[in-house]
């Protein structure tokens, strides 16, 4: 998941479409992941985890439907199952989910995406 920004997202979600518009608008290129199809692996989401300052609340959307309707608790839960359950129902993500490997932004958080394409943007000047 390195030096490329990776998108995942679901094209109904409503914060999904803003920023996908706002890549566009900037002209921002992406390898975008439906993420119900092509959902983060296990080994995915620990890397992603890895980049975030909020730990596991950043990625799981608590307030979700899906969450509420499976009755759990987190606390009680090992890490591993707990990435293994969001792999296998990835609507238990918050969305989108963009990252380069070196940094993440979850949501429609137009500051993190600024940083994300200029970043992006040096790395490719750097190598031209």
């Amino acid at each position: 998941m390195a030096n490329e920004l990776i998108f995942f997202t679901y094209p109904s979600c409503t914060s999904c479409r803003k920023t996908k518009s706002w890549l566009k608008e900037e002209h921002v290129d992406v390898e975008e992941r439906h993420l119900f199809r092509n959902a983060p692996t296990v080994d995915e989401l620990m890397e992603l985890l890895k980049l975030s300052t909020d730990g596991i609340e950043s990625l799981l959307a608590t307030r979700s439907q899906a969450f509420k309707d499976l009755g759990i608790d987190v606390d009680d839960m090992k890490l591993s199952e707990l990435l293994r359950l969001m792999s296998d129902n990835p609507k238990l993500l918050r969305r989108p989910i963009i990252t380069d490997g070196k940094q993440l932004v979850i949501g429609y958080d137009k500051p993190g995406l600024e940083t994300l394409a200029k970043r992006k943007n040096r790395i490719v000047a750097q190598v031209s």
